[in-house]
């Protein structure tokens, strides 16, 4: 597997990450052991290791920022922390949501118990009515939002959306199965769809303002021409 580069320089490189596949192993992914990172995919593409400055879920694709050094990755993650980056995912969702929303809804932390302050602004881009039924309903409703996290919890976009009852598409935990098999069934989609689209920010050794864009999988090129959709990113 060929990795796509969206943007290099001597400090860092942004990657299209593809669906299914882990940033790195830890005892979270432990069940997906056998399977290449994409830590392990650069290495081999590229012969040298690289840094997450920040992640994104086994099933999420897109855009992801890594380090060339370790001694760099401070200064990118504190674009991060101060919330001087700007992230856009696009994720297709069951029903009709709302034309614009602010999400701010604590979600689990990493432990499973404790909760976290969590915020998310949600914009909707496109609707459809199929005439498809999925029950307990004669036709099935989705949504093209625009979702930018302001806070950075794990599995933040997938519950947010799942607490306005517009879960993402494709999503085993957080999702509506009924949805899935119906879009897998009638379309052949079976990845999550949720999309990390771009990053914006000030290069924190450049100080170049960089606007960064990952380009959508096949099934969202099948989902858009479908649907009738416009393609955000066009």
């Amino acid at each position: 597997m060929v990795l796509e580069v969206i943007y290099e320089d001597e400090y860092c490189i942004c990657i299209s990450k593809p669906n299914n596949v882990v940033v790195h192993h830890s005892y979270l992914s432990r069940n997906v052991a056998d399977e290449e990172s994409l830590l392990q995919l650069l290495e081999a593409q590229f012969g040298k290791k690289m840094y997450p400055v920040h992640r994104l879920d086994r099933k999420t694709s897109g855009i992801i920022l890594l380090a060339k050094e370790t001694s760099y990755v401070a200064k990118f993650q504190e674009l991060f922390t101060l919330g001087e980056i700007q992230k856009t995912y696009y994720g297709v969702v069951r029903g009709h949501a709302p034309e614009s929303k602010i999400i701010d809804t604590p979600v689990k932390g990493k432990d499973g118990k404790s909760h976290k302050e969590a915020l998310t602004h949600l914009k909707t881009l496109e609707t459809i009515v199929l005439d498809i039924p999925v029950r307990p309903y004669h036709t099935s409703r989705y949504s093209l939002v625009e979702l930018q996290p302001k806070t950075g919890r794990m599995h933040q976009l997938r519950a947010h959306t799942l607490k306005i009852s517009h879960p993402l598409i494709g999503d085993a935990k957080y999702g509506d199965k009924h949805h899935d098999i119906m879009f897998e069934r009638n379309f052949g989609w079976k990845n999550l769809f949720l999309h990390a689209g771009s990053l914006v920010f000030k290069h924190p050794y450049t100080e170049e303002l960089l606007n960064l864009k990952s380009k959508f999988p096949e099934d969202w090129n099948s989902l858009f021409r479908e649907f009738q959709w416009k393609n955000p990113h066009e």
